[in-house]
């Protein structure tokens, strides 16, 4: 069984108190695979660790750091957002608020996040094999959003955000041999993506990466077909799906601290409410599985 979780911007915490949920003691929900794309790439890293509430800090302290977001991170890094500073001095081992690794490394689930290759276009998945203590660097580039960051390099090789790639990598988790999934998105589940605005910045900023341009460019064609892909999963009865059941008021810049509680709120109430009909969704298919 895997859990996949999708974010954008700044649309993480509800996320996490799903997560969160499954993992309570009491729950007794565990994953054999996990996979994060985009900001939530991070997300799924805390959920592996162990540590609860360690996003929602992110969103609730942190932000408040010049070196987080905005102009002095973008003059200093050329990052929009400060993704040296976060997943470096609050993340590493000696930072304000350190990553378990070792926790993640001893955990058996196997963790995979994905990025957009910025030479070829195609997504590529990166596991915890690919990490090191305080080399955090395919999270990072997980995160880095075209245009708003630069990209990250692993290997020589530069990579984006890779939502721009794979929103919702169903697909890939199906080929790492899952049969159940659990499905985490940010969006409710009427969303449907517009074409991106502001071509002409995108299109100066990513120059170098013509494969980046053209996947930006059809992004929201490629995002429906996902999504429609995760509901035909859900129909067939093979993906339990959570999406907010309330809009969300925020923008994917947004970094307001009280916004951010509600959405961790959000998150809590709506698991709550679906706990039982996920323990069925569970139950039915490990009956399907045992042999007669």
């Amino acid at each position: 069984m895997s859990i996949i979780t999708k974010k954008q911007g700044q649309r993480r915490n509800e996320q996490e108190e799903i997560c969160n949920g499954t993992k309570e003691e009491n729950h007794g929900i565990t994953f054999d695979y996990c996979i994060g794309v985009s900001g939530g790439a991070g997300n799924v890293a805390s959920f592996v660790a162990g540590q609860r509430g360690r996003n929602l800090r992110f969103f609730t302290e942190h932000i408040y750091s010049p070196k987080y977001f905005g102009i002095r991170s973008l003059l200093k890094t050329g990052n929009l957002f400060g993704l040296q500073y976060i997943y470096g001095e609050l993340t590493n081992s000696t930072g304000k608020d350190p990553l378990d690794f070792r926790a993640i490394m001893k955990n058996p689930v196997k963790y995979e996040v994905a990025a957009t290759n910025a030479l070829t276009g195609k997504a590529e998945y990166f596991g915890k094999e690919d990490m090191k203590q305080d080399d955090y660097r395919p999270v990072m580039a997980s995160s880095a959003i075209p245009a708003a960051c630069r990209p990250v390099e692993i290997n020589g090789v530069p990579y984006y955000d890779g939502g721009i790639a794979d929103a919702i990598p169903v697909r890939h988790a199906m080929e790492e041999g899952c049969d159940r999934l659990v499905v985490i998105l940010s969006k409710q589940r009427d969303y449907v993506r517009k074409p991106q605005g502001m071509r002409f910045l995108y299109s100066r900023l990513c120059r170098k990466y013509p494969k980046i341009i053209e996947d930006i460019d059809r992004r929201h064609i490629t995002y429906q077909k996902n999504l429609q892909e995760v509901f035909d999963l859900e129909k067939e009865g093979k993906a339990f799906v959570f999406a907010p059941s309330e809009p969300l008021k925020v923008g994917t810049y947004s970094m307001d601290e009280d916004t951010e509680r509600k959405l961790y709120d959000l998150g809590m109430k709506d698991f709550a409410e679906r706990q039982e009909e996920l323990r069925r969704f569970l139950a039915e298919n490990s009956t399907a599985e045992k042999p007669a």
